[in-house]
C-alpha cells in the first residue's frame, strides 16, 4: 500500500475527467487520472486501413462486450430495452461518438416547474451558458448563430458543410413548416489549435485519424498534461475507501499487471459515466455504507436514463453522396422538443438528420432488416439504397424513474474480479408514446423531402451511449447523491462530474451539457478551495 498521496484523483480520462482536470491545472496542485484503458494511436483507427467497415464489426464496435478488449468491462443487459455502448480509454466515448454536440435547452433545467413531472435542476442554463462557451471554445465547435430555439451563442467555428443530405430534407422540413438548423458538431470546418480540419471522409464512428473530430485526447488532455496534470492509464479503480472520520482515503485499483494497488488522496472525483460511476460507488461498501458509498439516499444507480431513439431511412431517386461527410452531424429540428399534451406525452424530442453508411455497411445492415436480400437481387438493392439515403433520427427525452437501476452483477466480473454492471431498464409508455409520434414525424420529413420509400426501425436496442442520472444532484440529500456543484452530500471530498449527475435527461447529445457541468464543477471547487470541506 503506497503512501503517497495526491490532492485531486480523478477516476476516469472521458468528455468529463478530461475538462476536470484541465481546468483544475490551474490550481497547479497535484493531479493523477486513473483510467482502465489505454491511449488510442491514431495510426490504428480503421480508417488508415482498407478493411475499415469491418473493424466496427470487431476491435472498434461500439458495444464493449462484443468488442472484449482487455481494457473493457463486461455489462449485463439481459433485463434492459437499451444496450450499453461504450468505450473505455483516453477520452473515452468521445474516440468512437459523432460529436453532435447539441446543448440542453433552458427549459430542460425545469421540468417540474414547466409540465410538473420530474424535478427541476438545482441550476439554471444561465448558470452554465459560460461554461457552454468555454467547452465550445476549447473543443472546437463548428456551427450557426441564430438557432430560434436557443438563447444567443457564438460556435467559434463555422458550420459544417450540411451536403446534398442535409438539402435535401431541409426542403422537406420547409414544406411542412418545421424549424430546422445546421448541427452544433464538434468536429473542426477549418484548421484550428494546431488541427486540420475535417475531410468529410465518413467514419467518424470508428475514431478519427485526421483529427478533425474534437475527441478530449486530442482536445483537452495535452494541454492538461502539460500544465502538470498525470494521467495514468491501464488502472482499474475497484473501490474507493474512507477514512475513521468519513472522509475519502484514496482508491484501491488494479494495474496493467494485475497488481492490487492503493493511491490515496484528499479529494477524489469520479468521471466514469452513467454506468461506471455507480458501478465503483456501489462496490465501495462498508460499515457505514453497506449500501454502497454515498448511497443514504438510496439513489446511486436508481434513475438510469438514455434516451430511447429509432430511425427513419429515406430513399431517394437521386444520388445524395450518402456515406461523405460526418456521420452523425448536419441538420437538426426542434419541432417537437417542448411540451405539447394533445401530442398523447409529456415533454419532446430531438429530430436529427443524418447521413447514410459505407458500402458493407449498407449491404450487411440492409441484409439484416430484409430490405438488401443476400444473392439474387442483392446488386440491383444495394445499389438503390447506397449514397441515395437520408435518415431522421428521434432522440426522446426518458424520464427519470426509480425502477432503472445499475445495480452489480451476482456473478458477471471484469478480468480483475471487479463485479460487473447489471442493467434493469424498460421503456416508458410516455417514452413509447413520444418514439411513436416521432417516428411518423420523420416519415413525413421524408417524404415532403422525395423519398420513394422510407424504412423504419425504432426502438433501437442498441442505443445506449447516453448514460444519465443514476447519482443525480439535488439540495435534498434524501433524494439525491450530490449537491449543485458536485459535492456528495455523504462524503464531503468525494465529487461526481460526469452524467450521473444529471436530474432530467432532455432530448439531445449530452456531451456538450456534461463537459459544462465539469467545467461549472472544477470552477466552484477553485473558488472554493479554502473552504472546500465545509
Amino acid at each position: 500500500m503506497s503512501e503517497d498521496i495526491v490532492d485531486i484523483l480523478i477516476v476516469g480520462a472521458g468528455a468529463s475527467g478530461a475538462a476536470f482536470a484541465w481546468s483544475m491545472a490551474d490550481t497547479r496542485m497535484r493531479i493523477v487520472c486513473l483510467d482502465q484503458g489505454d491511449w488510442t494511436n491514431p495510426a490504428d483507427y480503421p480508417s488508415n486501413a482498407t478493411n475499415w467497415e469491418s473493424q466496427s464489426f470487431g476491435p472498434y464496435h461500439i458495444d464493449p462486450n462484443v468488442r472484449g478488449l482487455d481494457t473493457d468491462y463486461p455489462v449485463n443487459n439481459e433485463e434492459s430495452d437499451v444496450t450499453v455502448v461504450n468505450f473505455n480509454g483516453v477520452g473515452g466515448s468521445t474516440i468512437l461518438y459523432g460529436a453532435h454536440f447539441p446543448r440542453l435547452h433552458p427549459s430542460d433545467f425545469r421540468v417540474n416547474t414547466l409540465d410538473g413531472v420530474a424535478d427541476d435542476w438545482p441550476l439554471s442554463y444561465d448558470t452554465l451558458d459560460p461554461y457552454f462557451a468555454l467547452n465550445d471554445r476549447v473543443m472546437g465547435v463548428s456551427g450557426l448563430a441564430g438557432d430560434p430555439m436557443y438563447p444567443p451563442k457564438q460556435p467559434p467555428l463555422p458550420p459544417l458543410p450540411m451536403g446534398l443530405v442535409g438539402e435535401t430534407v431541409a426542403r422537406g422540413f420547409n414544406k411542412l413548416g418545421w424549424h430546422w438548423w445546421p448541427s452544433d458538431s464538434a468536429i473542426i470546418s477549418q484548421p484550428y489549435e494546431g488541427r486540420d480540419k475535417c475531410l468529410n471522409l465518413g467514419p467518424c464512428l470508428s475514431g478519427c485519424a485526421q483529427g478533425g473530430k474534437s475527441s478530449t485526447d486530442i482536445t483537452y488532455w495535452p494541454e492538461a498534461i502539460r500544465r502538470g496534470v498525470e494521467l495514468r492509464t491501464r488502472c482499474r479503480v475497484k473501490e474507493i475507501t474512507l477514512r475513521d472520520d468519513g472522509f475519502a482515503d484514496g482508491v484501491v485499483y488494479f494495474d496493467a499487471d494485475g497488481n492490487e494497488c492503493f493511491q490515496r488522496a484528499e479529494v477524489v472525483v469520479m468521471a466514469c459515466n452513467g454506468v461506471g460511476t455507480p458501478r465503483i460507488l456501489l462496490n465501495s461498501k462498508s460499515e457505514n455504507y453497506p449500501d454502497g458509498l454515498a448511497n443514504s439516499s438510496g439513489m446511486v444507480g436508481r434513475n438510469l436514463m438514455f434516451h430511447p431513439c429509432g430511425f427513419a431511412q429515406g430513399i431517394f431517386e437521386e444520388r445524395l453522396d450518402s456515406h461523405k461527410g460526418p456521420a452523425a452531424c448536419c441538420i437538426l429540428s426542434k419541432q417537437f422538443y417542448e411540451t405539447d399534451l394533445e401530442r398523447g406525452f409529456v415533454r419532446g424530442y430531438n429530430m436529427q438528420v443524418t447521413r447514410g453508411s459505407g458500402p458493407l455497411t449498407t449491404a450487411m445492415t440492409g441484409y439484416l432488416s430484409g430490405t438488401i436480400p443476400w444473392g439474387e437481387g442483392h446488386q440491383e438493392a444495394f445499389a438503390k439504397r447506397f449514397d441515395h439515403v437520408a435518415s431522421v433520427g428521434i432522440i426522446c427525452e426518458d424520464l427519470p424513474e426509480a425502477h432503472n437501476t445499475v445495480t452489480l452483477d451476482p456473478e458477471l466480473t471484469d478480468s480483475d474480479g471487479i463485479p460487473a454492471p447489471k442493467i434493469t431498464y424498460r421503456y416508458s409508455k410516455n417514452s413509447l408514446d413520444m418514439l411513436s409520434h416521432g417516428m411518423d414525424r420523420a416519415e413525413e420529413a421524408l417524404r415532403a423531402a422525395g423519398a420513394s420509400e422510407v424504412v423504419r426501425s425504432a426502438p433501437l436496442a442498441q442505443s445506449g451511449w447516453h448514460l444519465l442520472g443514476t447519482a443525480r444532484m439535488g439540495n435534498d440529500p434524501e433524494t439525491s447523491v450530490v449537491n449543485s456543484w458536485g459535492r456528495s452530500h455523504d462524503v464531503k471530498n468525494l465529487f461526481i462530474i460526469d452524467g450521473s449527475i444529471f436530474v432530467t435527461s432532455g432530448a439531445v447529445n449530452p456531451t456538450s451539457t456534461i463537459q459544462a457541468l465539469s467545467l461549472y464543477i472544477a470552477d466552484n471547487m477553485k473558488k472554493n478551495l479554502t473552504s472546500l470541506f465545509d
